[in-house]
């Protein structure tokens, strides 16, 4: 049975997330506060932690960080607001997904599951993604652009993830629109792919007015560079 400590101060919150993943098979765990947190981390080891950024000692950053010195548990942010920085600054830490607040209980299980299920077909490997001049770190969700870290926001992160892990291959708009919500829960439609590709490409292409890596097919969608 895999274990999930909830680091959550609102009770009502952490009450409803444990009973709805209790259903679900998990074993429960729930803390209230960072120091709470490291103390049932400094004796245990879970499969998963689900942590509140805004806690009433700290931030869930500093549980974050102190988990993955102890072990390497999938982890998953609750945030009140959809800050970027935020979102970018805890996916760079090592977390696997987040979670705006409010949320309704039926995504919550779907995306803790679907992290779950992450998890367990890829258990705490490193895998290397090579794309190009670029190296895509996707355990620690880090990329880096001629040995020097460039930084996407979330969406960009998993567009880019998902064309480099399908590198050659035609990926039609609504098959990439499927996978991006598949990863994330967040909808998105087709003209804010386009935005995203067009960020994209000025943070990873040596010319964006003349992409490489990352190739129109007009008409249909994009296509990653193949292995050269």
């Amino acid at each position: 049975m895999s274990k999930i400590l909830i680091v959550e101060d609102d009770e009502s919150i952490a009450l409803g997330c444990e009973h709805t993943l209790r259903a679900e098979g998990y074993e429960i765990f729930i803390a209230n506060c960072v120091a709470t947190a490291k103390d049932y981390l400094s004796r245990n080891s879970y499969d998963c932690l689900i942590i509140d950024l805004g806690l009433p000692d700290g931030n869930g950053f500093e549980v974050c960080k102190y988990a993955k010195e102890k072990s390497n548990p999938a982890i998953i942010f609750l945030t009140a607001r959809d800050d970027e920085n935020d979102i970018v600054f805890g996916l760079d830490m090592g977390g696997d997904d987040y979670i705006t607040k409010p949320f309704g209980l039926k995504e919550f299980i779907s995306r803790v599951n679907a992290v779950m299920r992450r998890k367990n077909n890829h258990p705490d490997k490193e895998k290397i993604i090579t794309f190009g001049n670029l190296k895509i770190y996707s355990l620690k969700g880090k990329v880096y652009k001629n040995n020097q870290e460039i930084f996407l926001s979330a969406m960009e992160y998993r567009l880019l993830l998902t064309i480099a892990t399908r590198k050659g291959d035609i990926l039609k708009r609504d098959e990439l629109l499927d996978s991006l919500w598949d990863i994330g829960g967040d909808f998105i439609n087709d003209n804010t792919l386009t935005v995203y590709i067009k960020r994209l490409r000025e943070k990873i292409e040596d010319d964006p007015q003349q992409p490489r890596l990352i190739e129109t097919i007009r008409g249909i969608g994009y296509r990653g560079l193949k292995d050269e």
